[in-house]
Order: structure tokens, then C-alpha cells, then sequence
């Protein structure tokens, strides 16, 4: 029996191996991308339907787990929150309403004490910020 002496393997001129290889690198970076750290404070916010919006112009404070305020997304003292409201409060020409971005977990000491700081630089209104319910709650017979 005689062989061909340059036998050559079949191939197509389009190859996967490669483009295989590519995919499951993306797919790699990809997932570890959605893993990686993302920035800010987490703040659970309570879920409640129905409560009264607010028309005047607003001003936002968040309080996390442990007590800590944040004024324009920055760690601050109560001191400091007490000076940055005072100057909001003088820049505004209508009077000003807080918004409360309060943790779930935040201790009714920690807010009332935020809202005589501001009732003290002249804000009146405080409310407090929540996340709408998903799903609307049945109806009670």
C-alpha cells in the first residue's frame, strides 16, 4: 500500500478555536468586573407607599447604619452639617425642606437630633426618604 507522501488535514478557512478563546475571556472579565467595588455609602431605605411628596425646594442629608451624616455625598461632623445648613438655608429664597435619607437600622435618636439641628438654622420641614413598594400591597377585606 502506497501513502501520499504530502497529505494535509482538512481545514476551513474560518477557525473558532480563536474566536472560542476571546468569548470566554470576555466572559471572565466580565464576571469580575460585576464583583468589583463600587463606591459610596449603603443605605437601605425603608419601603412605603402613599406619603406626601413636597413642592419647596429640598435639601438632602443621608444617615447610614452607624450615625454617620453625609452632606453632598461627603462624610461631615454635626458641627460642620449645622454650618453647611446655616449657608443653605441663607442662600435659599424660599424656605427650604430636608429630605432624610435615613438607613433602616438608624436609631429615632440619631433623626430627631438631625432634625432640631436643622430646625435650629431655620429649615422647619424635614421628610424622610423611602423607596416605593415593588409589588402593591393587597387589599385589606
Amino acid at each position: 500500500m502506497k501513502f501520499r507522501q504530502r497529505a494535509r488535514l482538512p481545514r476551513t478557512p474560518f477557525d473558532v478555536t480563536a474566536y472560542a478563546a476571546v468569548f470566554f475571556l470576555m466572559v471572565l472579565m466580565l464576571l469580575l468586573g460585576t464583583r468589583s467595588y463600587t463606591p459610596g455609602v449603603k443605605i437601605l431605605l425603608p419601603v412605603a407607599d402613599g406619603l406626601p411628596g413636597t413642592d419647596q425646594p429640598t435639601i438632602t442629608v443621608a444617615v447610614d447604619e452607624s450615625g454617620r451624616y453625609y452632606f453632598d455625598n461627603q462624610l461631615i461632623a454635626e458641627a460642620a452639617l449645622k454650618t453647611q445648613l446655616t449657608n443653605a438655608a441663607a442662600r435659599s429664597t424660599e424656605p427650604l425642606t430636608l429630605v432624610i435619607q435615613a438607613d433602616k437600622a438608624v436609631r429615632q435618636e440619631i433623626l430627631m437630633r438631625l432634625t432640631l439641628v436643622a430646625r435650629d438654622v431655620g429649615i422647619r420641614d424635614a421628610l424622610l426618604a423611602t423607596l416605593p413598594r415593588a409589588v402593591p400591597a393587597p387589599a385589606q377585606p
